[in-house]
């Protein structure tokens, strides 16, 4: 966690003390550059909230962005230095911010178009000044109970939905783990399914509108492809678990897995408009269907089979191969690919099969992530379930309290070290320093918007950025190393820049943050005879 230290803030004993003493009253950020209409709104509410200050809307952002919904509402101007309150409003709907903080906007600018846009960009109420005291106390004191309202009922709807999720998911963990035992696999593969279907979806995404899926789309479809041998459940164990090959009648009677599977779907009471339900049905009844119309049961050809039941046909047949059966060793991911492209295991869609080409390269390495040890993730299992036991805490505010210990313990790390830490998130742009970090170089520990600072510029040289972009985009390890020089204090001196970088989980993937170090080599490029400007002796 990062402070400021103005006057125009809270110091980390006031943050303390608030932390400590006042969890009940709820916190209102005041946003104005003249320091008596912070000191008036802080007479007419702070004997019944916390307030905290911010001198301009740059300060403003970096709180929203260090609280977030600790905030309950927030008091804005207009016209204030670095970013006015238009600005902050915009920042504020660009990261989806104002959907969780009410504001207030209270200036003197009274103008028709001035109010008209400030309820565009979103405000909940505007006061002009001068205002009655209590008015504004009276609004304030709506506004926060009204979002307290909508929060409680969200939180509720929230807790609703993640339990029938968590109930649809473990039951569908449990069926689908009945059948790999009796069918004699390794338990993984409904994993590997799941991972599977996830990345070609996702790719396939990428390549084309054509099925009109969204993301929301992909998370059924996966979620609902543990379910594809369900009807497994009905074949004689015998035939399931044969080492050797099947006879003719042996495989018919194999082939009606399909059939079964879908027939339970189909008797389910009252679920049938589940989009669950129906996706499971087209997935149980047709992953053994092939493009060219050779498959079963159905004998569909093409787009007349769902995209759904495609894209699991294509994951089932690569695990199958891959995985060691009771009838066959594990094939190589060369040869199951070189038996997949030469339609050795039916006929694929182009389109799904070049998708399975694109990620190829990543599929070895998710389903290696899935293939962790049976006891580990037994234990993760269970430590899991234990803590859902807790349900006095709903599923946001038990992220929320783990992220606040890690970062709690990340900085006390910190300022016990004599390193120059840092942090970079891309939403928003925001570079954090360690204290110790922030001293030595003579910088503020947060900087916003750090492409256009111009003391950053000057300390790094005006091409910094790109030369960070390049070393991330062209790298290979997860860790990355360059050494630069950096003008601290008036002197150029040699430091080697140690990056590690988060990259988001969708397609395309991108960098959402960058943490890292600064290390002082001055002495190994004296010794070398290298100067700061990159010149020899």
């Amino acid at each position: 966690m990062f402070y400021f230290y103005n006057n125009n803030t809270y110091t980390k004993k006031t943050v303390a003390k608030m932390n400590t003493q006042n969890k009940e009253r709820q916190w209102i950020l005041v946003a104005d550059d003249s320091e008596m209409n912070r000191l008036i709104l802080t007479d007419i509410l702070g004997d019944e909230f916390e307030i905290l200050e911010a001198g301009n809307g740059e300060e403003a952002v970096m709180m929203l962005q260090k609280y977030g919904t600790q905030i309950s509402l927030l008091l804005l101007d207009i016209v204030m230095p670095k970013m006015d309150g238009f600005e902050v409003l915009a920042m504020m709907n660009r990261y989806k911010w104002i959907e969780q903080i009410p504001v207030i906007m209270i200036s003197a600018e009274s103008a028709p178009s001035y109010v008209e846009r400030a309820y565009d960009l979103g405000v909940t109420d505007y006061i002009s000044r001068p205002f009655d005291t209590l008015v504004v106390h009276r609004r304030v004191v709506n506004t926060i109970m009204l979002y307290a309202k909508q929060r409680r009922l969200a939180g509720m709807v929230a807790d609703q939905i993640y339990k029938r999720e968590k109930s649809n998911s473990l039951m569908i963990n449990i069926l689908s783990h009945i059948v790999e035992f009796r069918n004699g696999e390794s338990g993984l593969h409904v994993l590997h399914i799941n991972t599977m279907t996830e990345l070609l979806l996702r790719r396939l995404v990428q390549k084309t509108d054509r099925y009109g899926l969204d993301y929301a789309d992909i998370s059924l479809i996966s979620t609902a492809s543990a379910l594809h041998d369900i009807g497994k459940i009905g074949i004689a164990a015998e035939i399931l678990n044969k080492p050797g090959r099947l006879t003719k009648e042996e495989f018919e009677i194999m082939k009606t897995h399909s059939l079964i599977g879908a027939q339970m779907l189909e008797k389910l009471p009252d679920q049938q408009e589940e989009p669950l339900v129906k996706v499971a049905y087209q997935i149980c009844r047709w992953h053994h269907e092939r493009y060219d119309g050779s498959g079963y049961p159905d004998g569909l050809k093409g787009e007349e089979i769902p995209i759904s039941a495609q894209v699991v046909a294509l994951a089932d047949v690569y695990d199958a191969l891959t995985s060691e059966r009771v009838y066959k060793p594990a094939y190589t991911h060369e040869k199951a690919m070189q038996m997949i492209l030469n339609g050795e295991c039916g006929v694929f869609n182009p389109l799904v099969l070049e998708c399975l080409q694109d990620i190829e390269d990543r599929v070895g390495e998710e389903l290696k992530v899935n293939s962790l040890s049976r006891k580990n993730r037994r234990e993760v299992s269970g430590l899991a379930e234990e803590m859902l036991q807790h349900e006095e805490l709903s599923s946001t505010e038990r992220t929320i309290n783990q992220l606040e210990q890690i970062r709690a313990k990340e900085q006390f790390f910190l300022e016990m070290s004599d390193e120059i830490w840092f942090e970079y998130s891309n939403e928003p742009p925001v570079l954090s320093l360690s204290t110790h970090g922030a001293r030595c170089m003579g910088l503020p520990e947060q900087i916003l918007d750090p492409a256009k600072n111009e003391q950053l510029r000057a300390m790094f040289g005006p091409k910094w950025e790109e030369r960070i972009e390049e070393l991330i985009l062209h790298g290979t390890e997860p860790v990355l190393q360059m050494t630069c020089p950096i003008l601290v204090g008036g002197q150029n001196r040699w430091y080697r820049m140690i990056l590690h970088t988060n990259w988001s989980a969708g397609e395309p993937r991108e960098v959402i943050g960058i943490v890292g170090k600064l290390v002082e080599v001055q002495e190994e490029h004296t010794d070398s005879g290298s100067q700061p400007d990159g010149t020899e002796n």
